[in-house]
């Protein structure tokens, strides 16, 4: 059975920075591509980021890029997000995902239960 498990959530001031990470178990982590999307409070789930499986493809919301950066680390199962230069709009819950690589949220049948991410002004 796959597992998904965020870390890493935390409050933070405007401007700061963040690293979430998300362990993976019950698959072949390597294969798979993933995804972070994110929540907020009153609006539908969003996607984030994107990480092909083999490391060579990412892509990003036009809301992230130049301020966060997805990783993975394939002998670790783990995936990351550096989120930089954070602002009160980034506020959301956030969760990662395995499945296809894609911005939709159906081409990923698993999800992780996801961590709270709180920037104040």
């Amino acid at each position: 059975q796959v597992q998904l498990v965020e870390t890493g959530g935390g409050l933070v001031q405007a401007g700061g920075s963040l690293r979430l990470s998300c362990a993976a178990s019950g698959h072949t982590f390597s294969t798979y591509s993933l995804a972070w999307f994110r929540q907020a409070p009153g609006k539908e789930r969003e996607f984030v980021a994107a990480i092909s499986e083999n490391r060579i493809s990412t892509y990003y919301a036009d809301s992230v890029k130049g301020r966060f950066t997805i990783s993975r680390d394939n002998a670790k199962n783990t995936l990351f997000l550096q989120m930089n230069s954070l602002k009160p709009e980034d506020t959301a819950v956030y969760y990662c995902a395995t499945g296809v690589y894609s911005a939709l949220s159906k081409d990923y049948p698993y999800w992780g239960q996801g961590t709270q991410v709180t920037v104040s002004s």
